[in-house]
């Protein structure tokens, strides 16, 4: 069962990754500024794509999110997208300051 390790760098991005029976599978890179949180990248091996990973890791940024108060900058293509299209549940963190509409 693939688990989320939550990996806080000091002066460089940090990063939310996911580990199962083979090691390291994936990745969400963001930095925190103040009380927004800039997610960059999100990325899963190709070999374990479809199944549900990326998912997984954005479920444990928004609850690290939600548990620390802060917002949420999504210019990682794949959390704008599911932000987007979910914007009911990610309302509350959505910092949409520098979208442009």
């Amino acid at each position: 069962m693939a688990q989320v390790k939550l990996n806080i760098q000091e002066g460089e991005p940090s990063s939310f990754d996911i580990y199962d029976e083979d090691g390291k599978a994936g990745e969400m890179i963001f930095d925190i500024k103040d009380n927004d949180l800039t997610v960059y990248h999100t990325e899963v091996d190709t070999a374990k794509e479809g199944k549900g990973y990326a998912k997984m890791l954005l479920d444990a940024m928004v609850a690290y999110v939600r548990d620390n108060k802060l917002m949420v900058i999504p210019m990682c293509p794949y959390v704008h997208i599911q932000f987007k299209r979910h914007e009911d549940l990610y309302r509350d963190i959505w910092n949409k300051v520098n979208e442009e509409e």
